[in-house]
């Protein structure tokens, strides 16, 4: 386990520079989703402690949870958190919506916990919601603003590759009317406010729906040689691919610099064999957090560096049977499903 000690040494620096830096230079960390859709998880509390021990100080949670905020109260780590997608609609529609929000679920805190991140909902374009989003993340801004609040905290978004509809390789990539209008509209706030779009990116996904057509050494960062050659990018694995193809959309809706972050990535341990297993989970998360650390960024944004989120530290009980209960690195019990962590 000593490379795991060091693994999570480095992140551990890495991130308590992001945490020194975050308002004067961009950095990159990775962090590990807490997912809460279960009904034997253990007290927020006793979680904050396992991130602790695991060397993650970098955390995403889907909804203001107070008891996860105080849990957090006066500890080194960095947090993301959000909106309900069903408050979404309000916040945008009345700016004391958006007040009452920073109110209850910032204010108290914002000096104990350190808050990285405010995201407006979770894959919610495209859909009923999304028309709402660009205006919900001005509207927390002024709130945060008229509250006092001067740290750094990137108000965003999380989309899926879904909104992208996008295909491989990056170049040919299409999207729907209703999302490019949607997106254009949120990119450019996001761009215009320097804070990134957060994306759910998952080989995994790409690969088990197609495994004849892509290679389990591609999804999972194994290739010796390019894949897929699109123009003068290489493609060594499928996470630069589909990040890529996310480059190539914004470009082509007019928002060329955004920064892009990934919100979850991850490979499960179970649930659809045998394109799941132990090995292919530990296989990919491994390589991912690597890659990401490295800072090399991707081929059409070389040395473009990103935070990310692994999805996620628990295996949930009330998710469909299946994979969707099997993308935890612990056990409900605190117990490791398999080795990653020190």
């Amino acid at each position: 386990m000593e490379s795991c000690w060091v693994r999570g040494v480095f992140v551990t620096i890495i991130t308590i520079l992001l945490i020194q830096q975050l308002p004067l230079a961009r950095t990159y960390v990775i962090g590990v989703n807490f997912g809460m859709n279960g009904n034997n998880l253990p007290p927020a509390t006793d979680v904050i402690d396992l991130y602790g021990k695991c060397s993650i100080n970098f955390i995403r949670i889907y909804e203001p949870r107070h008891d996860v905020l105080e849990a957090l109260r006066g500890k080194p780590f960095l947090l993301s958190f959000g909106t309900r997608n069903e408050d979404i609609h309000s916040i945008a529609q009345d700016q004391n919506a958006a007040n009452s929000w920073v109110s209850t679920d910032v204010i108290p805190y914002i000096n104990d916990v350190n808050i990285g991140y405010i995201t407006l909902g979770n894959e919610v374009i495209p859909g009923a919601e999304a028309p709402y989003v660009s205006q919900a993340i001005n509207n927390i801004l002024k709130a945060l603003n008229d509250a006092g609040v001067h740290k750094d905290i990137k108000v965003t978004t999380v989309i899926s590759m879904a909104a992208l509809a996008a295909s491989y390789p990056p170049s040919t990539g299409a999207f729907t009317p209703e999302a490019a209008n949607v997106l254009k509209d949120i990119g450019l706030t996001l761009w215009h406010h320097g804070s990134p779009i957060m994306v759910n990116v998952y080989p995994y996904f790409a690969y088990a729906s197609n495994p004849g057509q892509i290679s389990l050494e591609y999804a999972l960062f194994k290739s010796k040689n390019p894949v897929v050659v699109d123009g003068k990018y290489n493609y060594y694995n499928l996470f630069d691919a589909m990040v890529d193809a996310i480059h190539a959309t914004f470009k082509k809706i007019g928002v060329p610099d955004i920064n892009i972050d990934i919100a979850e990535s991850v490979w499960p341990s179970a649930g659809n064999e045998p394109h799941t297993s132990t090995e292919n989970a530990l296989t990919y998360n491994r390589n991912f957090l690597n890659h990401v650390l490295s800072g090399a960024g991707t081929p059409r944004r070389p040395g473009r560096s990103f935070n990310a989120f692994i999805f996620e530290m628990f295996n949930e009980n009330l998710k469909p049977a299946g994979v969707e209960q099997n993308f935890g690195f612990f056990q409900p019990n605190m117990k490791p499903v398999y080795p990653f962590w020190p």
